[in-house]
């Protein structure tokens, strides 16, 4: 694993308190992809925080730094947050060069989430990272059997989204795995990150930090 100093642009000097803290950041880097509004903003902060934020607005450039410990070896997580179809597009260049994992999200109770990783995430992401791991995730598993969930895709004529759709999405795009988990009751949300890691580091985990990127708009 080759490690380097960390510099991006001065676009993102809102992570400068991020940059003072961590001196290196060793890959792989990761890079999470998915609709608005489908839980990946709580399942970091789920992660690194131990927080649902029942009403939480996404910010731009908020950082978190999180420990994991994944086959013994420590990992150190620097987790970035942005918000805002503009940003998104402002950062794709940036983002995605170098980066060794994606994790592409949907939202268990929008099967439309789902669809739009198979019709738009999985193009965008085969195309900048044609060679990079992937994982898919199922967010908000808790609400797979909520009645007001079930009522109110009823009257769209949907369902919740099984696990076994969203295995085989993963399945037929060549994911390294899949996983599911729920911010909200904390299901899962470990298994997320030490998949991640472990597909950053397919031989063994070392210990080093990783750059976990998030978009939300």
């Amino acid at each position: 694993l080759n490690c380097r100093t960390w510099g991006l642009q001065s676009s993102l000097a809102g992570a400068q308190g991020l940059e003072n803290h961590l001196s290196y950041v060793c890959r792989p880097e990761k890079v999470i992809v998915g609709d608005g509004a489908c839980g990946k903003t709580c399942l970091l902060l789920a992660f690194s925080k131990d927080q649902f934020p029942e009403n939480y607005v996404p910010t731009v450039f908020e950082n978190y730094v999180a420990d994991i410990e994944v086959d013994g070896k420590q990992v150190e997580l620097a987790l970035w947050d942005t918000a805002s179809q503009e940003d998104y597009d402002r950062l794709t260049p940036l983002s995605y060069p170098d980066t060794d994992v994606i994790l592409m999200c949907f939202s268990i109770d929008c099967p439309d989430s789902l669809e739009n990783l198979r019709g738009k995430w999985t193009p965008e992401v085969k195309h900048f990272c044609p060679k990079v791991p992937i994982i898919v995730v199922g967010n908000k598993k808790d609400l797979r059997h909520n009645e007001a969930t079930k009522l109110e895709l009823a009257k769209m004529k949907q369902e919740s989204v099984k696990t076994e759709e969203g295995k085989e999405l993963a399945c037929r795009i060549g994911a390294f795995g899949y996983t599911e988990c729920s911010a909200k009751t904390k299901e899962g949300v470990r298994d997320v990150f030490e998949m991640a890691t472990r597909a950053a580091f397919p031989h063994s985990v070392k210990k080093c930090c990783l750059l976990i990127l998030m978009y939300d708009y």
